[in-house]
């Protein structure tokens, strides 16, 4: 028979017998095969081992008892032991022996000694420990968890015994630690603290760490806020530096989760305040009244005051009685203005005021002996296509009219003879002091080309003078020959030979041209000129060369609808009607073909020289033609051709100048007996 013996603690079976297989036992805990040891084992064994099973059982329960007490009194934390199996645990045999005030008293000794965390929880724990690189807190868990002393910088004065919230990374790590977090947990609550701030509309304090682009970077419970530019302040900041590093207050305006993103302004701040002050002054608001602001802003076209609570606009008319092309010429921001308010509007708030209105008007001080006739100095402020004004003083102002810059009578453009801040002098040509107006003159200062004694002896008809081109017409050219002394130059004067119909044709403005003066008239101030005059009419010699009759070599040129136009030697052309084109084959003629032309009318008057080819093969033609060409010339008055006169008519009809006018009452005069002679014909 098997013998157990117990001492102490240790619990052994033995048989005096030859020895059996043995039991398989492994601690407190060891799983027992039963059915074997059945086997194995007499009854008294069995008896003896479920003895010795209980016993250490027991021991264990009472050694967890001994160690939730001595837990329960270092640690505020709790467990519940809500879930746990009783009636297995008594099924097992393990609850034998107590009754049921045992098993609550138990259960009350676990129940709020062992605290239940999750992952991602904030909760709060107590400093129980601190060395040179860690602070160990407890959190009422089953473990005490580490966190790097970094991460209490913000609390210098850190002791065993504080209390601070942790986020909980992991229950339970790989190594079996628990993992916290105060850098996290302090991200969470400011996350709830941002929340509630927003939704209670409360101000709350940020720090300043940085300056970035269009704002300032703020520190709220841990969280880094933006705060735009425009939201700092009610006026314009231009330094944002100067709020950095220091502690402001803010409004929290807009959060966006998705982004992680915070907004504040200090602005809404100091509104509320600003809109009671708005309100007050506009309502005492008044014209005329004069007030005191500071210049907040500044454009190109004015400056907007702050009138303390309220914004203004002075525009830059209003600055100066005198003209500047910008308000920092006379203003510069942050200063101190005194203004005067022009006009205000309550609906939409906008108010216009003066600076200038403060001092009297400059005409009112304008000396009394600048009268008309008067030599005024002062600078260039504005030039205008139409002429350029002169500024006497600032304020006052007159306008030099650019026909009243030269003598010459063409108009040119103001930039040619003054520039903006350039210092001139100018006469007073009229003056009004009511209307507060006032015209100057530049070429006054110098004596009219006009009036001077030698002009009639320089200018005499058939001298001849070189000149600039200055302007060109459908009728002629103008000539500058000096300074206020212009002619005209006919287009039908330019040359004896070629048929100029305009006289970009022959010259471009800026060009010399030599001219011969034709006709002079001093009163109007007018001169006839000529190019072509500097040489003898050709024409007196062509006369001889090429009579009625005489054959020559031509080339066709141009073509119209009446005939083409021919090229005959020395540079005179001819005229050939399309009838008398025909040539002998019937073939067609082109233009640059050089065909052989026979002359069938010439005049001198006109410079006008009539052609036939046909008659070089056509007797019958030549007879037609030499009476028809007799008849005709018959029939004009004075050797001038019908023909001939209606293109003069043509020529006086583009422009309207004395010069021509006699010339009107001769064609008319030739039209009249033309018509008289055909009808009578």
């Amino acid at each position: 028979m098997a013998k157990v013996e117990k001492k102490g603690g240790d619990h052994k079976a033995t048989k005096t017998d030859a020895p059996k297989k043995p039991l398989a036992v492994k601690g407190a805990d060891a799983d027992v095969d039963v059915k074997t040891a059945e086997v194995e084992l007499e009854q008294d064994e069995l008896a003896a081992f479920k003895a010795q099973k209980r016993a250490e059982e027991e021991e264990g329960i009472s050694r967890v008892v001994r160690d939730v007490t001595a837990r329960k009194s270092a640690s505020t934390g709790a467990v519940s032991l809500e879930g746990f199996d009783w009636d297995a645990f008594e099924r097992r045999g393990f609850g034998e022996g107590y009754n049921t005030s045992d098993r609550d008293n138990l259960l009350k000794l676990y129940s709020g000694t062992v605290a239940t965390v999750n992952n991602s929880e904030v909760v709060k724990g107590s400093v129980v420990g601190i060395n040179n690189r860690d602070v160990i807190l407890n959190i009422g868990f089953k473990s005490d968890g580490l966190v790097p002393l970094a991460e209490f910088k913000d609390m210098p004065n850190l002791k065993i015994g504080d209390m601070v919230d942790l986020f909980i990374e992991e229950r339970e790590n790989a190594m079996g630690q628990l993992v916290l977090s105060r850098r996290k947990a302090k991200l969470v609550k400011g996350w709830e603290y941002v929340q509630t701030a927003l939704d209670k509309d409360e101000i709350i304090e940020g720090f300043v760490k940085r300056r970035t682009k269009g704002g300032l970077i703020v520190d709220v419970f841990g969280i880094e806020a933006f705060l735009p530019g425009s939201q700092i302040d009610v006026k314009p900041i231009r330094d944002f530096d100067i709020y950095v590093n220091k502690n402001i207050e803010v409004k929290v305006v807009k959060i966006n989760y998705t982004n992680d993103n915070v907004v504040v302004s200090h602005k809404v701040l100091i509104e509320k305040d600003l809109e009671q002050q708005k309100a007050a002054i506009l309502t005492n608001l008044d014209k005329g009244q004069v007030l005191e602001g500071v210049i907040k802003n500044m454009t190109n076209f004015g400056v907007f005051i702050d009138l303390g609570g309220v914004d203004g606009l002075l525009h830059i008319t209003d600055i100066s009685w005198g003209r500047i092309a910008h308000p920092e010429e006379l203003l510069k921001l942050d200063q101190t203005v005194k203004v005067v308010v022009l006009d205000f509007d309550h609906d939409k708030k906008r108010i216009s005021l003066g600076m200038k209105q403060l001092t009297p008007h400059p005409w009112e001080s304008l000396a009394a002996d600048i009268q008309i006739g008067s030599k005024v100095k002062g600078k260039i402020v504005n030039v205008a296509d139409y002429g350029a004004f002169l500024e006497l003083q600032p304020g006052v102002e007159g306008l030099i009219h650019v026909s009243e810059m030269s003598w010459s009578q063409h108009l040119r453009n103001p930039q040619d003879f003054i520039k903006v801040g350039d210092m001139i002098e100018a006469v007073v040509l009229t003056i009004d002091r009511t209307e507060r107006k006032m015209s100057l003159g530049i070429k006054q200062l110098t004596e009219d080309p006009w009036t001077r004694q030698d002009v009639l002896t320089k200018y005499a008809v058939g001298t001849t003078h070189k000149g600039i081109v200055r302007n060109l017409t459908n009728f002629g050219l103008f000539l500058e020959l000096e300074e206020g002394i212009d002619g005209l130059v006919h287009v039908s004067d330019l040359s004896w030979t070629k048929k100029v119909k305009h006289p970009s044709e022959f010259v471009k403005v800026g060009d010399t041209l030599e001219v011969k003066v034709l006709e002079l008239d001093g009163t109007n101030r007018r001169l006839a000129l000529s190019h072509k005059h500097l040489e003898e009419n050709p024409w007196d010699t062509f006369e001889t060369i090429f009579s009625v009759g005489s054959v020559h070599k031509g080339t066709l040129v141009n073509k119209n609808e009446k005939g083409m136009v021919v090229e005959l030697q020395y540079g005179i052309e001819g005229f050939c009607s399309t009838k008398n084109l025909t040539k002998e084959d019937g073939s067609k003629t082109e233009i640059g073909e050089t065909l052989d032309f026979k002359v069938l009318e010439f005049s001198k008057e006109d410079r006008r020289i009539a052609l036939s080819h046909r008659a070089l093969w056509s007797a019958e033609e030549e007879k037609a033609a030499a009476p028809a060409a007799a008849a005709k010339k018959k029939a004009e008055p004075k050797g001038k051709t019908i023909a001939n006169i209606n293109q003069q008519s043509e020529k006086s009809t583009l422009g309207d100048l004395e010069a021509l006018s006699a010339l009107k009452e001769k064609m008319s005069a030739s039209k009249g007996a033309a018509a008289s002679d055909d009808k009578a014909e």
